[in-house]
């Protein structure tokens, strides 16, 4: 995708529309008008004000004749946040990456409901980043090691490695402890995760998903379990956990769902991205960074 014209502005990158095919509109703005009727009032103060750009970046008009098959550029109106209350940690940073500890309930990037509240927004604000890019991500509900480029020119390398699986990934979970269960063990399984669907779920079919799961302490009805996985598909841990008899303690997906309201924050879900490891495709040495953070028992 080429470069937007227009830059990072508090954190987030301007939205990116595509006129369509074909269409009776006399103007692009009439379209935007068309395609967002509740936003009339705030598209035509944002053309007035040249905050509507082509590919360009040439401003446009009231008068700008609709063309097909084009692109448009502007600044969406971000909602009204409730802000997250817990604050990102900062592990290491130079001049290629900026390595966080994220900590539960605050989204890696944004999506849905959460936009400004989401770790990739505060810090390109808070720490005047507008390159800053994730190298991968975390749901939303895990805390821990989250890695993002600080420069575009060497965005790609870092995210081919984690695409590569060339990175070693290692959580913490909390769980029911379950004595007769042997471990460690391997779980492999064909995840299915479809758009537009909360859940993903496990199919028959060959595998492409696994993880090995390893007892670490006993603590009373519950575990603490390290988890290694070997590929990253969503919700594979606390899939396979499930499957296991042993779901991750706080988790309301699996096995099965039920509602939290969305500033309830007094169950965390008991997954932790501990570290991350791997060869530096710049200067070939290995890099290991590790959370500081903790995971509590349930009560």
């Amino acid at each position: 995708m080429p470069d937007a014209p227009l830059p990072v502005r508090d954190g987030l990158n301007p939205t990116r529309l595509r006129m369509p095919d074909d269409g009776s509109w006399p103007t692009v703005l009439e379209y935007l008008v068309a395609r967002f009727p509740h936003d009339e009032t705030r598209l035509r103060e944002k053309v007035a004000t040249s905050e509507v750009v082509d590919e360009r970046g040439q401003p446009i008009t009231e008068a700008t004749p609709f063309a097909p098959r084009r692109f448009v550029y502007l600044y969406r109106d971000p909602p009204v946040e409730k802000r997250v209350p817990f604050e990102i940690e900062i592990l290491h940073r130079d001049e290629d990456l900026l390595v966080v500890d994220k900590p539960h309930f605050l989204a890696s990037t944004p999506r849905g409901a959460y936009i400004a509240e989401s770790a990739l927004v505060r810090l390109r604000r808070d720490l005047d980043l507008p390159e800053l890019t994730p190298a991968h991500r975390l749901d939303r509900l895990t805390a821990g090691v989250l890695i993002f480029t600080v420069r575009r020119e060497v965005r790609r390398d870092y995210q081919s490695l984690f695409d590569q699986r060339r990175v070693v990934k290692e959580y913490e979970a909390v769980a029911r402890h379950d004595p007769d269960l042997p471990l460690p063990v391997t779980v492999r399984s064909r995840i299915v995760k479809e758009r537009g669907v909360l859940k993903a779920y496990e199919v028959d079919g060959p595998a492409n998903s696994e993880s090995r799961i390893e007892l670490l302490e006993v603590h009373g009805d519950a575990a603490r379990y390290r988890l290694l996985p070997h590929t990253g598909k969503t919700h594979q841990l606390r899939l396979h956990m499930s499957s296991l008899g042993i779901p991750i303690h706080g988790d309301n997906f699996y096995p099965d769902f039920y509602d939290v309201a969305a500033d309830d924050y007094s169950t965390p879900l008991r997954l932790l991205a501990r570290s991350v490891e791997f060869v530096d495709p710049y200067s070939g040495v290995t890099r290991r960074f590790a959370s500081v953070r903790s995971l509590d028992w349930p009560s």
